[in-house]
């Protein structure tokens, strides 16, 4: 079986401490998991023009694909992806080139492309699309291809995203400590 974390170039992925990768992903280059993220079965996440940074328990779930926009004259900084901390990405969401605030949750199969950003406290319905350099505002449910703002999020909702991030954390030590087939994995093992 193939590495779950894999160099590109001189570059290797930077791993906090009670970091769950699922033995079925990927993660190459400059990418830097925080303490207890957790990256689920199938996912990639491609550090390799760019750099990718996951703050601390953030979940990347089953199917997911995480990727960065190159520098270049007409834009010199590309665009990296940057995932603050306690954000939940659903299932098979593709997260390109974009910036993720604190607290977000992002449905599943929704797109984030180059140059959006997402403000912290903010919900994203399953199957949105957010287009490139798009902001999303705190506090909002965003739904749509492309998104629009449908509502102002509920305090339980704004609870909800710190529930969800935790929950994985619970999952993911669940998954670490009874032996399955995800193990802690460190950037120097």
């Amino acid at each position: 079986m193939a590495e779950v974390l894999r160099f590109y170039q001189d570059r290797f992925p930077a791993v906090g401490q009670y970091v769950m990768i699922d033995a079925t992903s990927v993660v190459i280059g400059d990418v830097r998991l925080a303490d207890d993220v957790s990256v689920w079965p199938l996912v990639a996440i491609r550090g390799d023009v760019n750099y990718v940074s996951i703050g601390a328990r953030s979940n990347i779930q089953d199917g997911s694909v995480l990727h960065v926009t190159h520098q270049s004259p007409s834009n010199p900084n590309g665009y990296p992806l940057i995932i603050g901390e306690d954000v939940t990405v659903g299932h098979k969401a593709i997260l390109h080139g974009c910036k993720i605030g604190d607290r977000v949750l992002v449905g599943m199969g929704s797109i984030l492309l180059d140059g959006a950003t997402v403000e912290d406290d903010v919900m994203i319905g399953a199957g949105s699309l957010v287009p490139p350099g798009k902001r999303l505002e705190s506090g909002w449910l965003y739904l749509g291809c492309p998104v629009k703002k449908a509502r102002q999020l509920t305090p339980e909702e704004r609870e909800g995203l710190k529930y969800s991030a935790s929950n994985y954390v619970r999952w993911k030590n669940d998954y670490l400590y009874q032996g399955n087939q995800s193990q802690p994995v460190s950037s120097s093992s």
